[in-house]
C-alpha cells in the first residue's frame, strides 16, 4: 500500500473514531438531560407535548360536541381562544353550558363535571378534597392544569379616597372585623361588601348572582367593595381598582401606570399589569387550570386536548393577549 493510500486510510479512520465517540457523547448527555444550548432544563412539560407552537400542531384532538363551563374569569380566554380553536379544529365542538339554578362559577363547573354534565371544567381555585373524595366515589380522579396566572384585583366606587389595601385589610373586611373605610385611612363611610355564595359567607355580604352585578352595585355605592379577576376589574370604566400590598409601604396597582383617569374611558382603558403578577409583587395571585375527567374515556381526550391547545405557543399568545400571564 502507499503512503498516499495509507494516510488516506488513517484520516477515514480518525474521523470515524471521532464521529463514534461525539455521537456517543451527545447521546450520554442527551439521556442525562443537559441542554447543549446552556443550561439544564428540568422543567417538567405537561401531557408530554412541550414546544408546540400552532394549534395545528396538538395531537389527540378528539371529534366530537364537548360540553365545558365553570368559572366566570374565564370569559375573556374563552372569547380569545375558542373561536380560534374552532377554525383550525372544527370537528372539536366546543359547547358552554351553564348551571341549572345556580351562577357559573369555578365550583359549579366542578360540580357539574363530577355529575357528567360536562367533559370538563374551567377553574380559577384549586379543587376542594371534598371534590377529589366524591370523584374517587364515582370511579375517576380529577387532574388540574394549569395554563395561566390571574391576578385578583379590587373594586371600589371611583369617588371612595382610599389608595389602597394590605392583604389583611383586605382579609379583614370580608371576615366583618372592618365595617367602616375610616378604619383604613378613608372617609367615615360604611363598607359594603359585595360576593359570591360559593365563595364568601357572612350575614353583612350581600350576594350577588353574577360579577357583573356587583361592578353595577359597586359603581353606584360609594361604600361598596369586590373583588375579582383583574381583566375584568382593571378595564371598566365605573370602578377603580385598588393598590394592594403585604403592607401599607409596598403597595402594588393592579394595572399598568400611570393611571388612565376614568373620564378617558372607554375611548382609553387601563391595562392589566401582567408583569406584577408573573414576578409575584402583586400579592393576591392564583392559577387558571382545566379540570379534567381521569377516566379513560373521550371526556378525558377533549379535557386533555383543551388544555395542550391553550398550552401551546399560540394559545398562551392569546391568553396574554386577554389580559393574563402566559405559564409558560
Amino acid at each position: 500500500m502507499s503512503q498516499k493510500n495509507e494516510t488516506t486510510v488513517l484520516v477515514l479512520a480518525l474521523l470515524i473514531t471521532l464521529g463514534l465517540v461525539g455521537g456517543g457523547v451527545w447521546w450520554l448527555m442527551k439521556r442525562s438531560g443537559v441542554n447543549l444550548g446552556g443550561l439544564v432544563n428540568n422543567k417538567s412539560q405537561p401531557l408530554g407535548q412541550s414546544n408546540v407552537k400552532t394549534f395545528s400542531s396538538v395531537q389527540n384532538v378528539p371529534s366530537g360536541v364537548f360540553n365545558y363551563g365553570g368559572s366566570t374569569t374565564w370569559v375573556s380566554i374563552r372569547k380569545a381562544v375558542d373561536p380560534a380553536i374552532q377554525k383550525v379544529w372544527p370537528q372539536f365542538r366546543l359547547r358552554y353550558v351553564d348551571p341549572d339554578r345556580a351562577a357559573p362559577s369555578s365550583q359549579t363547573g366542578i360540580r357539574m363535571l363530577l355529575d357528567n354534565q360536562l367533559s370538563f371544567a374551567q377553574s380559577s381555585v384549586a379543587i376542594a378534597d371534598e371534590a377529589y373524595q366524591q370523584a374517587r366515589q364515582r370511579g375517576f380522579t380529577l387532574n388540574e392544569i394549569p395554563v395561566a396566572i390571574d391576578g385578583i384585583a379590587i373594586a371600589v366606587n371611583p369617588s371612595l379616597n382610599v389608595k389602597g389595601l394590605t392583604v389583611n385589610q383586605f382579609n379583614d373586611i370580608y371576615a366583618g372585623k372592618i365595617t367602616n373605610w375610616s378604619q383604613v385611612g378613608g372617609p367615615n363611610l360604611k363598607i359594603t361588601p359585595y360576593g359570591k355564595k360559593d365563595r364568601d359567607s357572612g350575614a353583612y355580604i350581600k350576594f350577588m348572582p353574577t360579577t357583573t352585578e356587583a361592578l353595577r352595585q359597586v359603581a353606584a355605592n360609594p361604600g361598596g367593595i369586590y373583588y375579582t379577576s383583574a381583566p375584568l376589574v382593571v378595564s371598566q370604566c365605573h370602578v377603580k381598582p385598588l393598590l394592594v400590598g403585604r403592607n401599607l409601604n409596598e403597595l402594588v396597582p393592579p394595572y399598568k401606570t400611570p393611571f388612565v383617569p376614568l373620564e378617558q374611558c372607554p375611548q382609553q382603558r387601563n391595562q392589566v399589569n401582567t408583569e406584577v403578577f408573573l414576578s409575584g409583587q402583586y400579592p393576591l395571585s392564583r392559577r387558571l387550570s382545566v379540570v379534567v375527567k381521569q377516566n379513560g374515556q373521550i371526556d378525558q381526550q377533549a379535557g386533555e386536548a383543551y388544555a395542550r391547545l391553550l398550552l401551546s405557543a399560540q394559545g398562551q399568545e392569546l391568553i396574554t393577549k386577554a389580559g393574563f400571564v402566559s405559564i409558560r
